[in-house]
């Protein structure tokens, strides 16, 4: 099929054209797919001279723009795109391999039944895995690291606070900005540029060991179902990071996962309904009655009802308090261990840095909030 494209005197001279096409402004012409490939090639090498001549390194640049008096060209870097493929080559062949090494067959765990058991919600909310900030711009340091680290210390903390309770099940709440961006310009799902500490896909792997460490430490205790809440920091990651942790513990028979991308999640445990989303959606003051309009039936077995929500941890934006009674229902915003990035910081969203869990009662609802302050 043919083409029609704007070249320079060079690029034409280089593939025998001759003008066809008479414009007053930049000259035109109609090349085929297979000069369109040749031409390619030659504006790669035109990149790669501009880059020397620059001294900047080649495989770094997206595009160049070259004009003069006689053209004007957008040149597409065939160089950068190749580093991005073997850069996600790389990736996947690192990941398919661990998936491979490590997806071990876990001897099914036999647990004691009881009738006074308790499930314990453990909820990371907003982890924010490669975002960074510096103590001297917004008071406090965050990077990957510190979070992998709050995550693991705040699954232990709520861990060990809930000794005492007998716990027979962990609900363990995955996504809501598990990591900071979601494409290769280091923004979020919708472009909102973010301060970063690593590449994407070293964010990804982090993420991956981080959950499988938490996951592995709640099956220490009891059996354990994971809930993916989608959330936008992270949409597309998120949802696929979810979908690597239920391969990575697929022959694991004391582990669920619920991990669609829809943007609300349900989970009954006995007098229990429990509803999970990432919180910046809808109007909370309508969560009530979308839950019993899209729940009927789980409403109707239950008395105690909750939901549990992100996005959200300075208290002003939550009417001045991060829990509330509805009709039939409480809300709950979850504090996160991120620290304000710049943007935060500057905006005075402040939030008490800490991990929540809840206990809950077969019969009796919600027994206990636990908090680990970091």
């Amino acid at each position: 099929m043919n083409k029609r494209i704007r070249l320079t005197d060079d690029e034409a001279t280089a593939l025998g054209l001759k003008l066809n096409i008479s414009t007053e402004g930049n000259p035109k012409y109609i090349i085929t797919e297979d000069q369109q490939k040749r031409i390619t090639e030659i504006r790669s090498k035109g990149v790669l001279t501009s880059c020397n001549s620059l001294e900047v390194d080649p495989t770094t640049v997206k595009h160049l723009w070259k004009k003069n008096q006689e053209a004007s060209a957008f040149v597409k870097n065939p160089l950068y795109v190749d580093k991005l493929e073997k850069d996600f080559d790389t990736f996947q062949a690192e990941l398919i391999d661990d998936l491979k090494k490590y997806s071990p067959k876990f001897p099914k765990i036999k647990r004691k039944k009881t009738t006074e058991g308790h499930l314990l919600v453990v909820d990371i909310a907003d982890l924010h895995i490669n975002k960074y900030a510096t103590q001297e711009l917004t008071g406090a340091d965050y990077n990957s690291q510190i979070a992998v680290e709050r995550a693991i210390e705040g699954t232990k903390g709520l861990l060990q606070k809930s000794v005492g309770f007998n716990i027979d099940k962990v609900l363990f709440v995955i996504g809501n900005d598990v990591l900071n961006t979601d494409n290769l310009t280091k923004s979020t799902t919708k472009n909102t540029p973010q301060d970063t500490d690593l590449s994407w896909f070293e964010a990804f792997k982090i993420a991956k060991e981080c959950y499988v460490k938490c996951i592995e430490l709640c099956l220490s205790v009891a059996d354990v179902d994971i809930i993916h809440c989608p959330s936008n920091h992270d949409f597309l990651s998120g949802c696929f990071l979810a979908q690597t942790l239920e391969a990575y513990f697929r022959n694991c028979n004391n582990i669920t996962f619920d991990i669609s991308p829809a943007y609300r999640k349900y989970y009954q445990y006995f007098n229990n309904l429990i509803e999970l989303e990432h919180g910046d959606k809808g109007k909370v003051a309508n969560l009530p009655l979308v839950i019993a309009q899209s729940q009927p039936k789980m409403w109707a077995e239950t008395k105690f009802r909750y939901g549990y929500l992100h996005h959200v941890h300075h208290t002003d934006k939550v009417q001045h308090q991060s829990s509330k009674d509805y009709i039939g229902i409480n809300i709950t915003y979850l504090r996160s261990p991120s620290s304000a990035d710049i943007w935060h910081s500057d905006s005075s969203y402040l939030n008490m840095v800490a991990v929540e869990g809840f206990i809950h009662s077969k019969e009796n609802g919600r027994v206990s909030h636990l908090t680990h302050y970091f």
